[in-house]
């Protein structure tokens, strides 16, 4: 999604002289899926609480793209209880995801940031989709019962992208507003430097992005 934070970095990345496209889209193609990736998916959505249908992305969406890495801004809501449930799932010590145990913490810290923007109930029980994997939503705010569908969708879907951008031969970096950076002598929220960054911050931020690339 474009939004100030993403339009910062396009920014950042245009002035650093780093070739890369912005808004990039990936077309999935359904074999590269086999069945251990379908198993873990399934299980990825028994834990959420689905009813046994599986739906799949056809195309995935990120923020940029840099040769074979891809950058995706995670918002606030990504980091709630349904999408650490994702997170402890085998896919990710399979694969070793250099960021899932960075993820873990951030949802088990910052969900209230979540329900600031993510009571709407469009945001809570999501689109009709939902519904149909997940049954009707709780009240927004209420965790019981079936609790944030919307969410539930959300947590399964970036799964999804995980596993998807492995097998199709890329690698995932994932950017999130609670991640810190030492400038001036202090650490600063990543969100917080994006609102209007120095110039001094902006070779910071970009040199920060450019070693993601060589991890």
């Amino acid at each position: 999604m474009e939004h100030l934070m993403t339009r910062q970095l396009d920014l950042i990345l245009r002035d650093g002289g780093a070739e890369y496209d912005w808004k990039a889209e990936l077309e999935v193609v359904p074999k590269y899926l086999d069945q251990k990736g379908k198993t873990w998916l399934a299980e990825i959505l028994e834990d959420l609480g689905g009813n046994g249908s599986m739906p799949l992305l056809e195309k995935l969406k990120f923020d940029f793209k840099i040769g074979r890495f891809f950058i995706l801004w995670d918002e606030e809501i990504h980091f709630n209880r349904y999408r650490l449930i994702t997170l402890r799932s085998s896919l990710y010590t399979d694969f070793n995801f250099i960021f899932s145990e960075g993820l873990k913490r951030l949802c088990r810290t910052y969900e209230k940031e979540a329900l600031k923007s993510g009571m709407n109930s469009r945001v809570w029980a999501g689109p009709p989709i939902a519904r149909n994997v997940f049954g009707e939503a709780s009240e927004p705010g209420d965790f019981s019962g079936n609790g944030a569908i919307g969410w539930k969708l959300l947590a399964y879907n970036d799964a999804q992208l995980d596993l998807q951008t492995r097998i199709h031969g890329y690698k995932l970096i994932r950017l999130s507003p609670f991640e810190t950076i030492m400038t001036g002598g202090s650490l600063k929220r990543l969100d917080q430097l994006l609102v209007n960054p120095k110039e001094e911050q902006k070779q910071i931020l970009f040199n920060w992005l450019m070693r993601k690339l060589n991890n």
